[in-house]
């Protein structure tokens, strides 16, 4: 403030003595008594309307154009409030009095202020430069935030050199001092002329497609690529570098977003009592963190490993501090705890996601997999229909569709289950609906393919894929769970839940991009390695069998596959000759499956089936 007073008594001085060529001698008395009169009145006004205007609870070292704004909303104020006084009180002074002393008291006070900041520049700008050498994607609202966080932030120890943008208006430009170095096109040569360490991504308004192309553009030059999340931290203000991460292979799958209707899962889920196996694992902790978001009345964890139900139980009890959580040990292959757990709590939604699923593991030991996937699905569907249970929700697998490995095919079996459980809830009178939603791998899950190559990217390699042309279909866990839930919405009854997976995707290809994405370059630095493929390994997988149609639901991401006929009480006792089998440790038990599903066929690993 005393600092804004010297500013505004040495600015109308000096406009005095510039109206009069700077010849003191030259003013008149009048102007200078007016000029004294008018002083006290001019400084009380100016006070008040810059703290009015909050410009003396700024930080300096931030100002930028909302500064500049106040500071010019606060002079016009005052250049059009004290002439106005001074005619009240009858003071004259000349015009240009009133305009240069304005002109120079603004101008003096808009500089005091950004002053600190603009040292802070030089003296950034003049330290050593051992600072990655940045490159940054986009130059718009964001690209411009985090170049100006950058430059006056030397502990980030990042120099921004050029910016690329496809806009042509912009190419050729510069941006708070950064070269905009052209288009897509240009970012491999840019990256090479300005020695680039860092590629940072700042466009969080473009499409999935478009935000693939640049990213797998960046990827391939070998540099270290980092992003802002997505749109809402425009929405937000958020933009900071405290924001930014690694780019991830999802960024890269260029799938448009997953849309659900928010409202039907939450009155489909609101104020019932669910009921989650397998709830520590990947697709059952996801469930219960977005059935959480949606009231229930009661959410019930079932898992046997408690470390995961520990995990889960505690991230919910943060989250979601007024949920009714029950979090419950045991193993759906136990008929009585099983039957407990339906008795004490009557759910009335199940969703089973309890199952063994490691194709490798499975091949090793089919009777587990018989045990657990099979029998303690059959078991939970019968618990259900006994107790009263609304609808029950199967989470299967692309790999039930012409398994060609033991896992794909308990999993088929038990969609034959849910399906069989179903005709006999009807037979019965019963209002228990029996689903399954079937879908493939999914990015980041426990024991899967990608936290697998970045473990041994982090190693240093070599990275091994089965076979270079091996495919499967991905999805984001939350987009499969967000389907899952409005699948279970669509029930009516007997359905197998079809989930539209995009393109298939080539696991070599998978591989590179995440080398790329870790600044190495695929089979210089970290060799990529073909083991073979796995007893049981498809070369990729499929969505429907042949006698398999499809219908449309009113999300078009969930199709119907048509339901297979077959003998319930034929499947009923082939079913507990497999659990007798399986009990016995049978080493035929692959030859009973396939007489149970016709489609499998284990010679047929390996191969396009």
């Amino acid at each position: 403030m005393l600092l804004d007073v010297l500013i505004a008594v040495t600015s109308f001085f000096g406009a005095l003595l510039l109206r009069y060529d700077l010849r003191w001698s030259h003013i008149p008395a009048t102007y200078l008594h007016g000029y004294l009169t008018l002083l006290p009145l001019q400084l009380l006004l100016m006070l008040g309307v810059f703290w009015m205007l909050r410009l003396y609870h700024s930080v300096w070292t931030f100002a930028s154009f909302p500064e500049l704004m106040r500071l010019m909303a606060a002079w016009a104020i005052i250049s059009v409030v004290t002439p106005l006084c001074a005619l009240v009180i009858d003071v004259h002074m000349p015009i240009s009095y009133w305009l240069m002393g304005d002109v120079l008291a603004f101008g003096l006070t808009t500089a005091m202020r950004f002053s600190y900041r603009f040292a802070r520049i030089l003296r950034h700008a003049a330290q050593p430069k051992g600072a990655k050498r940045v490159l940054m994607v986009g130059a718009g609202e964001s690209g411009r935030a985090l170049i100006r966080e950058i430059g006056v932030s030397p502990q980030l120890d990042l120099e921004v050199v050029c910016a690329i943008d496809d806009n042509p208006t912009k190419q050729g430009k510069y941006i708070e001092g950064i070269p905009i170095a052209g288009g897509r096109k240009n970012i491999a040569w840019a990256c090479d002329h300005y020695n680039v360490d860092q590629i940072i991504f700042a466009i969080p308004s473009c499409t999935n497609a478009q935000r693939k192309e640049l990213l797998e553009i960046c990827s391939a030059t070998g540099r270290e690529v980092r992003a802002i999340p997505g749109i809402y931290q425009l929405v937000d203000g958020q933009v900071a570098v405290s924001k930014l991460r690694k780019v991830q292979l999802e960024d890269l799958l260029g799938r448009d977003p997953i849309v659900v209707d928010a409202e039907e899962v939450r009155s489909f889920i609101e104020g019932k009592v669910v009921l989650v196996t397998g709830g520590g694992g990947s697709i059952g902790s996801e469930l219960c963190r977005q059935i959480a978001r949606d009231n229930p009345k009661q959410l019930v964890i079932f898992d046997i490993y408690e470390n995961n139900a520990y995990a889960i139980q505690q991230e919910l009890k943060h989250s979601f501090p007024e949920l009714n959580l029950v979090t419950l040990i045991g193993s759906v292959r136990n008929t009585q705890r099983i039957r407990s757990v339906f008795e004490t709590y009557r759910p009335e939604l199940v969703f089973h996601a309890a199952a063994h699923k490691h194709v490798p593991l499975m091949e090793d030991s089919p009777c587990e997999a018989i045990k657990n996937n099979v029998i303690g699905t059959l078991k939970c569907a019968q618990a259900a229909l006994d107790f009263g249970c609304r609808r029950f929700v199967l989470i299967s697998t692309d790999k039930a569709v012409n398994p060609t490995n033991v896992m794909g095919a308990s999993k088929r079996l038990c969609e034959m289950v849910v399906q069989m459980m179903d005709r006999k809830a009807d037979a019965l009178g019963k209002q228990t609906d029996y689903v399954a939603v079937r879908f493939g791998n999914v990015l980041g899950s426990n024991g899967s393919v990608v936290p697998l190559f970045e473990k041994q990217i982090a190693e240093g390699g070599p990275v091994t894929v089965t076979h270079p042309d091996i495919t499967r279909f991905f999805m984001t866990i939350p987009e499969a769970v967000s389907l899952v839930l409005q699948s279970a919405c669509y029930a009516a009854g007997g359905e197998i839940f079809v989930l539209d997976m995009g393109e298939p995707v080539r696991i070599a290809d998978m591989a590179r991009k995440l080398i790329q994405l870790a600044g190495y370059e695929p089979d210089v630095d970290i060799p990529i390695v073909y083991t073979g493929l796995r007893p049981g390994e498809k070369l990729y997988e499929e969505r429907l069998m042949d006698e398999e149609g499809l219908k449309r639901t009113p999300n078009k991401l969930i199709s119907i596959a048509e339901p297979i006929e077959m003998d319930d009480e034929v499947f009923e006792m082939q079913l507990e000759e497999l659990n007798q089998a399986s009990i016995r440790e049978d080493t035929h038990i692959r030859d009973m499956i396939a007489e149970v599903v016709p489609t499998y066929h284990p010679e047929r690993g390996g191969k396009a089936a």
